[in-house]
């Protein structure tokens, strides 16, 4: 089987990349699109994360609840969306217009990709090597990384999401960079047509 979008990481950026493309399934041009996303979480920054200066979000909330609610979010709207859980991305090659993730048990073939892991330098996927150069928005001496890229697009169908891109470390900054990665796959779906999903209240 091959995915037509594989998103490697479930913290913020990744959840909310899987959410919004999650929630285009009654859409046309969306409904047949097979989405699988390697939540590990492990790593994530939300693990030790407190937050106050949400919109949103009740004051104390704490991120190692919002990563378990996110994927129970995830699984509860939209199932279809495949979560594979223990696993860890190891390798990302291109054959032809398709790509090839191996983890530490299993190889998976996608058309696109989205990675949305966090950025230090202990990002260990190989294959993207020759993106990886100082993060532009962090302190030098935090030794962070980024994926250089084009308004998130690393080259075709490859795309980067959260911190990694080059975006600060703010939890309301990765949400919203993984929802413009995902608007921008549904605009690629969309045959080029620009689209986003809104939920509306009806009267």
């Amino acid at each position: 089987m091959t995915f037509d979008v594989f998103i490697i990481g479930g913290g913020a950026a990744g959840l909310s990349c899987a959410l919004v493309l999650g929630s285009a399934k009654d859409k046309a041009f969306a409904k047949d699109k097979t989405i699988a996303i390697v939540t590990h979480q492990k790593t994530s920054h939300l693990q030790n994360a407190l937050f106050n200066n949400i919109l949103g979000l009740q004051p104390g909330a704490l991120g190692s609840d919002i990563l378990k609610d996110g994927k129970k979010q995830l699984n509860d709207l939209y199932p279809h969306v495949k979560q594979i859980e223990h696993e860890k991305v190891t390798t990302i090659s291109k054959e032809l217009d398709t790509y090839s993730i191996s983890t530490n048990k299993k190889t998976y073939k996608a058309k696109i990709v989205v990675v949305a892991v966090g950025y230090t330098n202990l990002m260990t996927i190989k294959g993207l090597d020759y993106y990886i150069e100082p993060h532009p928005k962090a302190a030098v001496e935090k030794d962070r990384i980024w994926l250089k890229n084009n308004d998130h697009l690393i080259e075709k169908n490859l795309y980067v999401a959260g911190t990694l891109a080059g975006w600060r470390s703010q939890f309301a900054i990765a949400c919203g960079s993984g929802s413009h990665v995902a608007t921008d796959i549904l605009t690629l779906w969309n045959g080029g047509k620009q689209t986003k999903i809104h939920d509306k209240i009806t009267v």
